[in-house]
Formats: structure tokens, C-alpha cells, sequence
């Protein structure tokens, strides 16, 4: 059963969703300028930066801040 998050604003946004909005409003390098994490500046890519964020929660959460500072 799924519960409802209300005071979520990520709840129902996939990380790729989060990502390529993201992408979408800053470009690549106004990411890499926000989070200055390699896979946003050196051959970036929505697949090398997911398989990145997955692995790595620190850069999960700034992107996920980002995020919410940006469009909430």
C-alpha cells in the first residue's frame, strides 16, 4: 500500500525526472557551477550522472535541495 506524503515535495519525482528538469533549467554547466560534482563537468550525460547520484547519497541530497530551492 502506498501512503500519502504530503509535506513531500519530492514525493512521486523519479531521479531522473529531478535530474533532467534540473538539467533543463541550469544547463550542464550551471549544474556542475551548483553542485560541483565530476559527472555534471566532464562529459555529462542524464545515464553516467544517474548511475553517480544512485551510489552516492552526499550528491543525491544536494541535488535533491537544489531541486526543491529551485522549483518549490
Amino acid at each position: 500500500m502506498s501512503q500519502e506524503q504530503p509535506n513531500n515535495p519530492l514525493h512521486g519525482l523519479t531521479l531522473e525526472k529531478i535530474l533532467t528538469r534540473l538539467v533543463e533549467h541550469y544547463s550542464w554547466s550551471g549544474l556542475y557551477e551548483e553542485i560541483r560534482v565530476n559527472c555534471f563537468g566532464n562529459h555529462p550525460s542524464i545515464k553516467s550522472s544517474l548511475k553517480f547520484l544512485r551510489r552516492t547519497q552526499w550528491a543525491r541530497d544536494q541535488v535533491e535541495s537544489l531541486y526543491i530551492q529551485t522549483f518549490c
